[in-house]
């Protein structure tokens, strides 16, 4: 699928904005605070049927009752995208939806400037990271992923409520939490084994592609760290219920997947303080182009890619890495001055 066009209404602080892309590379410059993400951030709602960082109230230009995202492929489809302030629907093949159907969705890499900072940032960071890489290609994970982290939701609302009920009224009982605790073991471990089996498939190339980028002996891969370690569903299971007066008293659920980290290792060591900050930014762009690969060997499809201003952040030997790696793609780039 090649993205022709591109036209944004009310989105952000476009007004009216349309754009004609190129079927391989296409570049897109302006000056910082110019809109130029939120152009990538509109096409990757359209192909993925969600925005990589905001709500649809916080995305509506200030002002306006409507925003409109219209993308156009060069195989004559299109989706378009329309949010009325308070719901928002997908027309595709001239039929409404209220989410993008399954198979409209189509493979990106996103690659945001804060993505070469992966290593050092925070867990939370990093477990959002994954999640959206492996949502990229395992519908079995996203599913999961969804169903946990409703269910997470659901039990850290009712942790809050029997903190005031008890107190005032009493009317949660303890046994309220026994299904929500099932579903949380039930979907932390598919969650947690897909994740590992992703690690495993990446650690299988990392070091080889890492190679091709930086000439040396270096040896790089990447670790899940089991929050309350290896476990089965029954343990799982087993551990909440155990730890829920402590949940009680925290107003939030303590132990679960939601507390996994992933970490990079510079031959064997945390590369974090380990490796230089170019070995660092060589480590982030091998699994770059990894995803991009793992992706079409489970759809056949070769994503589109969005680079979001990366390219100043690289020097000029990574740069052609880059270029270099996805040239069978189409890419689209922000840039604040011409590459």
């Amino acid at each position: 699928m090649i993205i022709q066009s591109v036209r944004l209404v009310n989105f952000r602080s476009h007004d009216d904005f349309f754009w004609e892309c190129k079927k391989k590379t296409s570049l897109l410059i302006g000056e910082n605070g110019s809109g130029k993400t939120s152009i990538l951030e509109a096409i990757y709602e359209a192909l993925r049927g969600k925005s990589f960082k905001a709500s649809d109230n916080e995305i509506l230009r200030r002002g306006a009752e409507y925003y409109r995202v219209e993308v156009k492929f060069c195989d004559g489809g299109k989706t378009v995208v329309i949010f009325d302030g308070k719901k928002k629907q997908f027309l595709v093949e001239d039929k409404k939806n209220a989410r993008l159907p399954k198979k409209n969705r189509y493979p990106v890499v996103l690659f945001l400037p804060d993505d070469l900072h992966l290593v050092a940032t925070s867990p939370t960071k990093r477990r959002g990271y994954f999640d959206r890489v492996l949502t990229e290609f395992d519908d079995s994970y996203s599913n999961s992923l969804l169903r946990y982290e409703k269910s997470l939701k659901q039990r850290n609302d009712l942790l809050k409520k029997y903190n005031i009920q008890e107190k005032v009224f009493g009317k949660i009982s303890r046994s309220d939490f026994f299904s929500w605790n099932i579903l949380l073991a039930k979907y932390g471990l598919e969650i947690r084994q897909r994740r590992v089996k992703y690690l495993e498939k990446l650690n299988q190339v990392f070091s080889e592609v890492y190679h091709s980028i930086v000439d040396n002996s270096d040896f790089v891969s990447l670790k899940l760290e089991l929050f309350g370690g290896e476990i089965s569903e029954a343990e799982y299971f087993n551990r909440l219920e155990a730890e829920l007066d402590r949940d009680l008293v925290l107003g939030y659920t303590g132990f679960g997947i939601h507390r996994d980290d992933f970490t990079f290792l510079f031959n064997g060591k945390e590369a974090d303080g380990t490796a230089s900050r170019g070995e660092l930014r060589s480590m982030i762009l091998a699994m770059k182009f990894i995803e991009a690969e793992l992706i079409f060997q489970e759809t056949g499809k070769k994503p589109v890619v969005l680079l979001d201003d990366v390219f100043s952040e690289l020097d000029n030997m990574r740069q052609k890495s880059l270029v270099k790696n996805f040239k069978e793609n189409q890419v689209i780039i922000t840039s604040v001055e011409e590459i």
